[in-house]
């Protein structure tokens, strides 16, 4: 899984002279390129579920709350931003990523940007949290 912590829901539409190149998917999706590079050195298959944005994750949060899902409670980034990434990675760890349709024994997660970068402190603890909860 690769986490970047940009607003951008994909990749597809930032210019490569400040992200780098973009790489597609066989489903389509336009990721990072460190995917591409995980693909083929894992010798893997990839979806779009396997690259979070935080425009992805903000997203899915509004559209919950536009739903109704969240019964009329106020949105936060702890608990309805951090659970909604636990549950996104949580999902895309145990899908099929090879020919012979066998879930993984092991799910590698790189959180992009920069620690520290007030971008990545929703991911940074979510993934403090999902600790505990595995």
């Amino acid at each position: 899984i690769k986490i970047d912590p940009y607003l951008n829901v994909d990749a597809g539409t930032m210019s490569p002279f400040e992200h780098g190149e973009v790489y597609v998917l066989e489903d389509g999706s336009e990721t990072d390129l460190d995917l591409g590079n995980y693909e083929r050195f894992m010798d893997v298959s990839l979806t779009s579920e396997s690259s979070l944005t935080t425009g992805k994750i903000y997203q899915e949060v509004i559209e919950k709350e536009r739903n109704g899902d969240y019964l009329g409670k106020t949105v936060q980034v702890v608990p309805h931003v951090t659970d909604t990434i636990k549950n996104m990675v949580k999902s895309v760890s145990f899908k099929p990523v090879n020919k012979f349709n066998q879930k993984p024994d092991v799910c590698i997660i790189e959180l992009g940007g920069t620690l520290g970068d007030i971008e990545s402190m929703p991911f940074v603890e979510a993934l403090r949290q999902f600790q505990a909860d595995v």
